[in-house]
């Protein structure tokens, strides 16, 4: 067997061993069961990660800065006014509220098991507590991930219009220096959430693997979200011109999306172990 026809059989493998891990399981509810724990907890979240950027300047000194970034977000739908309140409230937020916001940030880490639970049903205890508590893991590298997010940022900010730049080079570094950073990060995030807080348990090369295929699906998406804001359109006309009512239900929307994606390439990250597994179990020279 060539390796071109071995490799299209080791491919069309990890299909069939996704499908089968979604056989006869509803992804859509799932994703919904998770969209509703990321809600409680996505600006928790960002609100730890915007206090961590005051531990080593103050408090003014950080707002500054990253009201500095707000050129980044796309006028057009008002999501600049929203970031300027969620700065504010972040680099603001002292050690008492950042405590707090520990307790709503940790359901991300249920809904994530129990998301993947309902994909595929194994037995598990404590599910929302272990699920909870083995997210908390990920702020140990939480604060080193949003600073060189942040340091990326300060470099492109003088590429955006506001800054002096805007032309089409400018957009294209952008572009791509935004998503490597955010898909690399994203990579570090989901393979923890893999390897750990999601059942299943893969070996860390295969949850680095699916983390690196799932997190530049998701890297793509956030730029898509950000083209979406640059969008001049109202929102709240589906909703009787209701904007707060129509912005909820964007955010709600995308973040579904995120999480279609999320499980799915948890799903493939399942089927790939399996096939690792596979491969380990062949007797020596098993294929010709």
């Amino acid at each position: 067997m060539t390796i071109a026809h071995r490799s299209g059989a080791e491919v069309r493998s990890l299909a069939r061993g996704t499908g089968a891990v979604l056989k006869g399981r509803d992804l859509a509810a799932a994703a919904a069961t998770l969209t509703y724990f990321s809600a409680v907890a996505v600006v928790p979240w960002l609100l730890l990660a915007l206090w961590s950027t005051t531990w080593f300047r103050s408090t003014d000194a950080a707002e500054r800065r990253l009201l500095d970034l707000r050129v980044l977000v796309p006028p057009d739908m008002g999501g600049r006014p929203l970031y300027d309140v969620l700065v504010h409230a972040g680099t603001h937020l002292g050690l008492v509220g950042a405590l707090i916001l520990l307790l709503p940030a940790s359901f991300y880490g249920e809904g994530i098991r129990r998301a993947c639970l309902a994909l595929r049903p194994t037995p598990d205890r404590f599910t929302g507590w272990r699920g909870r508590l083995l997210v908390m893991a990920l702020l140990a590298v939480w604060p080193p991930l949003v600073w060189a997010i942040l340091a990326v940022g300060d470099l492109l900010e003088p590429l955006s219009p506001e800054g002096g730049g805007g032309g089409l080079g400018d957009q294209l570094v952008r572009i791509i220096a935004g998503f490597a950073v955010v898909w690399l990060a994203l990579s570090i995030l989901l393979t923890w959430t893999f390897r750990a807080v999601a059942p299943g348990k893969p070996r860390w090369t295969v949850a680095v693997a699916g983390a690196l295929a799932t997190g530049s699906c998701l890297a793509g998406l956030l730029h898509g979200f950000q083209l979406f804001l640059a969008i001049p359109i109202d929102v709240g006309v589906p909703f009787g011109g209701l904007g707060a009512v129509g912005a909820v239900a964007a955010l709600g929307f995308w973040l579904y999306a995120l999480h279609v994606f999320v499980l799915l390439g948890w799903a493939v990250t399942q089927a790939l172990e399996n096939q690792v597994q596979g491969w380990s179990s062949e007797p020596a020279g098993g294929t010709a």
